[in-house]
């Protein structure tokens, strides 16, 4: 059962299963911090997975603020779990459609659009109970820097691979969406604390007209944002642009009471 008084906003702060620092969310918010297993990346990610799962399918979420793309699988989970099928809009400069044999440096974090229809690595996906989703329910976004190999077996697939600036003109899916956000998407001369910047991207101004225009469309069960760098130069701009990119999907979230990480409400050790 829903609980009324709990935090609609989720922060899962680890990056390959590894925990990292907490970012500051301006909004009231929870972090999930499960124990993990010992064992492999894979392993540890498939629990992580699995936990989000649970908490999104036992108490839905307005938000969930992610380390790495590979935990959207979590809240997939989570959301098949509810009974809904949605189309998946992921608005990335990566494709993250990469599996082992296209692979060029093994990242796991490049694998994850392609685990969630079923391609590759399936480890995760299997941890956290996720069925596979049709290619043709998921739309790529920008996906500008696509690796070799990667490019060929997007353009094969059955993946809609559209522009931001389609995306706001373009007819939305029929039905309940998951809108998932690698904020690297924006030009690294707005989004400059990002681990792997992709030069020639939209403009901050652009990504946010097109997650305001999904946000409008009252059918978004689901929205995930992985982080910025809070390390790297310049975290405190993608910090403001990251807040002005996810608010038309916060509207209605309780303002934190007291930086710098307000309103955290952590959960497990």
């Amino acid at each position: 059962m829903s609980d009324p008084a709990r935090p609609r906003v989720l922060v899962v702060p680890f990056r390959i299963a590894q925990p990292m620092p907490v970012p500051h969310v301006a909004v009231e918010h929870e972090v999930l911090r499960p124990p993990l297993p010992d064992g492999t990346p894979q392993a540890r990610l498939g629990a992580l997975c699995d936990a989000i799962a649970a908490r999104v399918a036992g108490d839905p979420v307005r938000a969930v603020y992610v380390g790495d793309c590979v935990l959207t699988l979590g809240v997939l989970a989570g959301l098949q779990r509810r009974g809904l099928a949605p189309t998946l809009i992921w608005l990335d400069a990566h494709g993250d459609f990469n599996t082992w044999e296209t692979t060029p440096s093994g990242f796991l974090g490049g694998m994850p659009l392609a685990m969630a229809v079923g391609r590759g690595e399936q480890t995760v996906a299997r941890a956290a109970g996720l069925r596979p989703i049709p290619e043709d329910r998921v739309v790529l976004v920008d996906g500008r820097d696509l690796d070799p190999g990667e490019d060929r077996a997007v353009a094969e697939s059955r993946l809609l691979h559209v522009s931001v600036a389609r995306l706001l003109a373009m007819p939305l899916p029929a039905g309940p969406l998951y809108v998932h956000l690698d904020v690297d998407v924006v030009d690294p001369g707005e989004m400059p604390a990002v681990s792997y910047p992709a030069a020639g991207g939209p403009a901050a101004a652009t990504v946010r007209a097109a997650i305001a225009r999904l946000a409008s469309a009252g059918q978004v069960s689901a929205f995930s944002m992985t982080l910025w760098e809070p390390g790297l130069p310049g975290a405190d701009r993608s910090e403001a642009a990251a807040a002005v990119l996810a608010r038309p999907m916060l509207e209605g979230a309780t303002p934190s009471a007291s930086p710098p990480v307000p309103g955290v409400r952590p959960t497990g050790p």
